[in-house]
């Protein structure tokens, strides 16, 4: 479904009525649409919400949801190193201010917990086409997406779980069954 961020463009636009929230049928219609026109023009999908011609991924965003290393340059940037996230100042003129006096230009950090990496591993992992792999899960785990499998949300193909399109739709409700 589409979330609305507070302080965005969007978010007056609707609270002013200038703009309403389209019902999330009409949104799962929408996107099973744009999933079967991207095929049908050679593009796949490979992360819920992204699709490319083959070999033609982002492989920046590829980073974030395989859980990778990555530095964050400039006002605002996130860095995530050695299972610590940190993030910079983000007005452009508090960050030179800093830049240039020798300051550090980080605003914040956070180490993750083993229980954050696992539900991020769980959530980043089965967003994307090749999916999640069977054997980190647990019995229990696997117990929960049964029910999504014989639903038809989702698939174990070569040890992965791998959500099927209309598994995308409800991909959130699924990731919170088996992490919660």
């Amino acid at each position: 479904a589409l979330i609305v961020e507070t302080g965005t463009k969007l978010a007056a636009q609707i609270k002013r009525g200038d703009l309403t929230m389209p019902d999330d049928d009409v949104m799962a219609d929408m996107y099973l649409l744009v999933d079967q026109l991207c095929e049908a023009h050679g593009f796949t999908w490979y992360e819920l919400s992204n699709w490319s011609k083959p070999q033609h991924e982002c492989a920046h965003n590829i980073a974030y949801w395989q859980n990778k290393q990555w530095w964050g340059l400039g006002p605002g940037a996130h860095s995530h190193i050695d299972g610590k996230r940190f993030w910079n100042v983000k007005h452009p003129t508090a960050y030179k201010q800093r830049l240039f006096s020798g300051e550090s230009v980080v605003a914040d950090s956070e180490t993750l917990t083993q229980i954050d990496i696992d539900v991020e591993r769980i959530m980043l992992g089965i967003r994307m086409r090749e999916g999640l792999e069977i054997s980190t899960l647990s019995s229990q785990q696997m117990a929960l997406l049964e029910g999504f499998r014989a639903d038809g949300h989702l698939e174990l193909l070569d040890g992965r779980v791998v959500l099927t399109p209309t598994g995308r739709l409800i991909a959130d409700r699924i990731v919170r069954e088996i992490t919660i």
